[in-house]
């Protein structure tokens, strides 16, 4: 049996949520944000999740600098130490890379579960089963599991797990080797995998041994990992914010997917029959919410009136403005105040969109 001391639960937050624009901000993004309705953001919820299966004062969080405060106002207990800061984005591998050393200067024998903020999780005891049962499993091998959801529609947002022994290894309680494992294939590919009956969605949800972890992105990202290069003794000390700036200065954008996930031979999978989301953009959202009505329309506004109106995500934050709409059908409405952003549910037409945003023009609206 494992111990729990040394297992520790982290959280990515360091995403600015662009795909949830106008509502997601620079200075505000989506896993700050309550879009379920429960009174919790998407941070806080995935900290209460982990509250249950680590000791809390192993939970660490991911996140860049200028976020700190907004993390504390959420997380007010979080010890500042478990508080891990990067000065710029440059995705998950880096991330992890970071998080990894930080981890075994602590604790060599540290065991983690990596978590984005912004998954959404039902049925919690069989969570936190799942995730007991992928512990005991890194704490005895030298293996990479990561949590594979059976899917239910051909999605180009997640990546795909091939596992050895095909449809049957769905029921596997135990993890399994993995085949093949493709970051984010194109709908063409993704069709084919579903069709296959032999692939999960990659969860995004990973547990490791850091020592492990550490090993195969130095084996297969020495060009992340030689920029950390002295870590030993920075790391943790008040040189620590000048070491990662010059480090992230030069880092490049990759994630722990692309740099391990598809090139590591010790990858497992493990099976995860709870309820998960994925909360990445608009159209997951509407999948996920269950409060629509008759029509099909997702609808959160302090006053609607609504006619003939099919399959619309609406949204509005200014108090007692009422939406009224008629004969719209796909299409996405946010009204936050500053913006209205009116465009047919089709997650192409919202990325130009937010495209356009980093003009220099559109600065305030970011």
């Amino acid at each position: 049996m494992f111990d729990k001391k040394h297992c520790y639960g982290v959280i990515l937050a360091g995403g600015i949520g662009s795909r949830f624009w106008p509502i997601s901000r620079e200075d505000r993004p989506k896993q700050f944000l309550d879009f379920t309705g429960s009174g919790k953001s998407f941070l806080r919820m995935a900290y209460e999740r982990f509250k249950g299966i680590v000791p809390e004062e192993n939970i660490l969080i991911v996140s860049l600098d200028r976020y700190r405060d907004l993390i504390l106002e959420h997380i007010p207990e979080l010890d500042e130490k478990n508080l891990l800061l990067e000065p710029y984005g440059r995705n998950t591998a880096p991330a992890l890379a970071f998080t990894a050393y930080s981890l075994l200067k602590r604790d060599p024998d540290a065991v983690m579960i990596v978590s984005p903020s912004d998954h959404l999780i039902s049925d919690y005891d069989l969570f936190r089963d799942t995730l007991m049962v992928a512990l005991d499993h890194a704490c005895n091998s030298p293996v990479i599991i990561t949590l594979g959801i059976v899917p239910v529609r051909p999605d180009t947002n997640f990546g795909y797990v091939q596992a050895v022994g095909g449809r049957q290894v769905f029921d596997s309680e135990v993890p399994v080797k993995v085949k093949t494992f493709t970051e984010k294939p194109d709908a063409a590919l993704a069709e084919v995998f579903i069709k296959s009956g032999e692939f999960f969605w990659n969860s995004g949800i990973f547990i490791w041994q850091a020592s492990v972890l550490k090993e195969e992105l130095e084996r297969f990202a020495p060009e992340i990992t030689s920029l950390f290069s002295g870590w030993e003794t920075v790391l943790g000390s008040r040189e620590e914010k000048n070491f990662l700036e010059k480090v992230y200065m030069n880092m490049e954008r990759v994630s722990v997917d692309y740099a391990v996930m598809e090139k590591t031979e010790r990858a497992v999978v493990l099976p995860a029959k709870f309820g998960w989301a994925d909360i990445g953009n608009w159209e997951s959202l509407y999948d996920y919410l269950a409060a629509k009505d008759e029509n099909g329309n997702a609808i959160r506004a302090t006053k609607k009136l609504v006619q003939n109106d099919r399959n619309n995500i609406v949204y509005s934050s200014v108090p007692r403005k009422l939406v009224a709409m008629s004969g719209m059908e796909n299409f996405v409405v946010i009204d936050t105040g500053d913006v209205l952003l009116i465009c047919p549910r089709d997650d192409k037409k919202l990325k130009e969109i937010t495209t356009y945003i980093g003009l220099p023009e559109y600065e305030n609206y970011r």
